[in-house]
């Protein structure tokens, strides 16, 4: 049936798959077509049961349709699925991320991740009133059109697009480092240190596969003057900790990016930080950033529901340990094996990676 199903499907969405990845192009086989899910489980088209380590690349870090979370849905959508409008339920959602999130003062939401990172790269424009952007190599920060790009050559490290459809024009502004490499940072912000709006980084690499923050990396971002530092914990955040990765390591941005976790698995992103630099926002300020389904009931009752069992329960340490337990069996048998791997891993976020 998945067979069928895949070619089925490409025949009326591009590749068969509304993201790329789904694809299992660098994998091989056919796309796994999935019905239903329980907890940890997820149920084929065939109602094969498969144990899901993924869980919605980390959204669903209570299970797959968690009853408080399930509920909630249920009783929101009796009621109407969106009124493109305000409603309370934003409020108090606005709250929980405040109270949960310290460098935090004000919050928008939006749509995604991708719509969260764009707009506080335009913010942080906004409010420095510069223009480059400075990310790290391997990172991704959604499909926005000045993030979608790659290391060009020489000192000043200007990139390219990395992927067709993106005038160079559009990331001509991007520039590039290594993650924890302070010495090349040091080098580009000394360069660019009149035109450099903001630092955008993952506290905890991830979506490159997991690579942590070395010591003093993270405080040297922090330091950089005249500068807006962004962390991008659409991954981490409410995943290391409540907190976050930066109440996890001890920084306070200036913006953070969020999604996944926050929306309890439905579409939902969100940004904030300083009042001051929120405050630029409109209609209080001049830099533009709208969205019809901005603030959807039914999403933020789902975030609302998620993150009250988070911190009533304080998950964290059980999911580390079991974390651990798996990290530690998968080393067993690669040594057993006498297959050479390295495994990263921080709380209950790890990849692996087939080196010594």
């Amino acid at each position: 049936m998945n067979n069928n199903l895949f070619e089925s499907a490409k025949k009326v969405i591009p590749g068969g798959v509304n993201s790329p990845v789904r694809a299992f192009k660098s994998v091989g086989g056919t796309p796994v077509f999935i019905k239903r899910a329980e907890g940890s489980f997820i149920y084929d088209e065939h109602d094969r049961k498969y144990l899901d380590y993924c869980l919605s690349w980390g959204a669903l870090i209570l299970g797959h349709a968690n009853a408080e979370v399930v509920e909630a849905i249920k009783v929101t959508a009796d009621k109407g699925t969106n009124f493109g409008t305000a409603t309370k339920r934003e409020v108090q959602f606005a709250n929980l991320i405040v109270d949960a999130i310290l460098s935090i003062e004000k919050v928008r939401l939006v749509n995604s991740g991708t719509e969260a990172v764009m707009s506080a790269v335009r913010l942080a424009r906004a409010y420095t009133g510069k223009n480059k952007i400075l990310k790290f190599e391997g990172a991704y920060h959604g499909h926005s059109d000045c993030l979608l790009a790659k290391s060009g050559s020489g000192i000043t490290d200007l990139s390219v697009p990395d992927t067709q459809g993106v005038p160079y024009d559009f990331t001509k502004h991007t520039l590039i480092a290594p993650f924890n490499n302070i010495a090349k940072v040091k080098q580009i912000v000394s360069y660019y240190k009149d035109d450099l709006a903001a630092v955008i980084v993952e506290p905890v690499m991830a979506n490159c596969g997991v690579v942590l923050p070395e010591k003093g990396f993270l405080e040297f971002l922090r330091s950089i003057d005249n500068t807006v530092l962004i962390f991008d914990e659409v991954i981490t955040g409410f995943r290391l900790c409540y907190g976050g990765a930066q109440d996890f390591f001890g920084i306070k941005p200036d913006l953070t990016c969020l999604g996944k976790i926050i929306g309890g698995a439905m579409p939902v992103g969100a940004f904030g930080g300083r009042a001051d630099i929120m405050d630029m926002l409109a209609p209080e300020g001049n830099v533009y950033q709208a969205g019809t389904l901005s603030g959807n009931p039914i999403a933020v009752s789902a975030g609302m529901a998620s993150l009250k069992i988070l911190k009533k329960n304080d998950l964290y340490k059980k999911i580390t340990k079991t974390a651990d337990k798996l990290c530690s069996g998968i080393k067993k048998i690669a040594e057993n094996t006498g297959i050479k791997l390295q495994i990263n891993q921080i709380g209950s976020i790890f990849s692996i990676f087939y080196r010594e």
